[in-house]
């Protein structure tokens, strides 16, 4: 043998005379760090994805509670009421309710524009002034009342963009009543 070298045996694979690994390594050199659990990273996604999920449900029942009943401004139709008067001047969604339980307003008429380019306010309000000629045509009783007002929902420049060409006519009173105005 050359140089004083020993006879070559079998490879020592695993723990053997250069230490610990897949192939061992010669002495003095670092073994490789033993593989990191992933068991936590799996654990905080599964929470995660428990935390997301909890949270759009909440979501989605907080969704179907606060808008149970409300129905979108256009979708009113004669004869529906109200439980309350819309406030602020871009009404879309309205809360609906059973005639028979106390409700502030009633829909007496529905009158549909002519589609096109908006008409401006003007045109708007000779629509607007309809409404109290359509109030006598549903219930003469109720226009002579004098504690029935008049509340008009009607296009925007923004909603008749959005199809709408709908003026509502609602029937109000001061106190919330039961029951039609039709009699």
């Amino acid at each position: 043998m050359p140089y004083g070298q020993g006879p070559y045996g079998s490879p020592q694979y695993g723990a053997g005379q250069y230490g610990a690994g897949q192939y061992g390594g010669p002495p003095g050199y670092p073994q490789p760090a033993p593989k990191k659990s992933r068991k936590g990273l799996i654990i905080g996604l599964a929470i995660l994805a428990v935390v997301l999920l909890g949270g759009l449900a909440a979501a989605v029942a907080y969704f179907v509670v606060a808008t149970k009943d409300k129905v979108v401004a256009t979708e009113l139709n004669v004869g529906d009421c109200i439980a309350d008067i819309p406030s602020g001047t871009l009404v879309q969604i309205v809360p609906k309710t059973d005639c028979a339980t106390p409700h502030a307003g009633e829909v007496y008429a529905v009158l549909t524009m002519p589609d096109g380019e908006y008409p401006g306010q003007s045109t708007i309000d000779d629509w607007q002034n309809r409404c109290p000629n359509e109030l006598e045509s549903y219930s003469s009783g109720a226009a002579a009342d004098e504690s029935v007002g008049v509340f008009v929902l009607y296009p925007t420049a923004e909603t008749w963009g959005q199809g709408d060409r709908e003026i509502v006519c609602m029937a109000t009173t001061d106190d919330k009543r039961s029951g039609s105005i039709k009699g």
